[in-house]
């Protein structure tokens, strides 16, 4: 077993009773010791492709290519005054917030930005319910990503009780249309879905249980979502059979695996942009095994 370092977070329960592969399995995120079935599935949860994760130099490498051409990327937004936006969804320790740091660590933050929003306040309670996410859409030549977004009402929402059902299907019905017009006004829109296994989410929770630099992402949500894996994987296949459209589909990125993820989303908005000087060879083909579109490729993994 892996133990971790003593430094817990938020207190729970105690032990969990959950289902994995058929398996009745016990986890207590109280306990520093991580069960020998959750370390030795970690990487490979739900199918992952492969058993090591990407050696270390060669991501560096690579990583540093890509983040020069995003710099290329973005200084052609600001020539042309084209847009970008990019919507990072995934169940809880996907790896959306790394991912997202990495796309920007080396962009202009003045028209480079990440929108991460809390709970609704009160009156945003009362407005249309977009309209606190259209309030950071790019303007002529930003870059904007969300670390979550308006999906949040076909995933955490619907789940732990936080929308009617009436809302949750209107969400469903309505949001193809708002999301055509996004891209009808000329907008290139990206909608990623990082995908992890089981094992994978329980590593990380464990980890930012009792890490000094991490526990501050562990919540009660963490712990509540712990137990409702398949009523997550159900409003997620949901929001897929719903929201995925040719013009704006879902981009699924097998993330168990944080370092070949980053760079696989790296790669989707650099292949998409047809900006000036981009270099082919150096941003490279897609790794198909870890990235495809919509509900064929989820399908192939869990």
């Amino acid at each position: 077993m892996k133990k971790a370092k003593e430094n817990p977070a938020t207190p729970t329960s105690g032990p969990l009773k959950i289902k994995i592969d058929g398996k009745e399995r016990e986890f207590d995120i109280e306990n520093p010791e991580l069960p020998d079935w959750v370390e030795d599935k970690k990487l490979t949860a739900g199918g992952y492709p492969y058993d090591k994760k990407m050696n270390s130099d060669d991501y560096d490498e690579t990583l540093e290519k890509l983040q020069i051409e995003l710099v290329k990327a973005q200084a052609w937004l600001q020539a042309t005054g084209k847009r970008v936006m990019a919507l990072f969804e995934g169940r809880d320790a996907a790896g959306k917030g790394g991912t997202i740091f990495v796309v920007h660590q080396y962009l202009n933050p003045r028209t480079a930005r990440n929108v991460a929003l809390t709970k609704p306040t009160q009156p945003e309670l009362g407005q249309w319910y977009y309209q606190r996410y259209v309030d950071h859409f790019p303007t002529s030549g930003e870059f904007v990503t969300f670390d979550r977004s308006w999906y949040n009402r076909a995933g955490v929402e619907p789940v732990m009780g936080f929308c009617t059902p009436e809302q949750h299907e209107k969400f469903l019905d309505e949001t193809p249309h708002f999301e055509r017009m996004i891209v009808n006004d000329d907008i290139h829109f990206f909608k990623f879905w990082l995908n992890i296994g089981r094992e994978t989410q329980l590593e990380r929770f464990h980890d930012r249980r009792y890490s000094p630099l991490k526990s501050w992402k562990f919540s009660p949500i963490d712990v509540a979502g712990i137990t409702k894996w398949d009523d997550y994987t159900k409003a997620r296949d949901t929001m897929f059979e719903r929201t995925h459209k040719a013009f704006a589909p879902w981009i699924i990125v097998r993330a168990n695996d944080k370092r070949r993820a980053r760079l696989a989303v790296m790669r989707r908005i650099l292949l998409s942009l047809p900006y000036e000087g981009r270099d082919l060879d150096t941003v490279d083909k897609e790794d198909k095994k870890i990235i495809g579109e919509g509900p064929a490729f989820l399908g192939k993994q869990d």
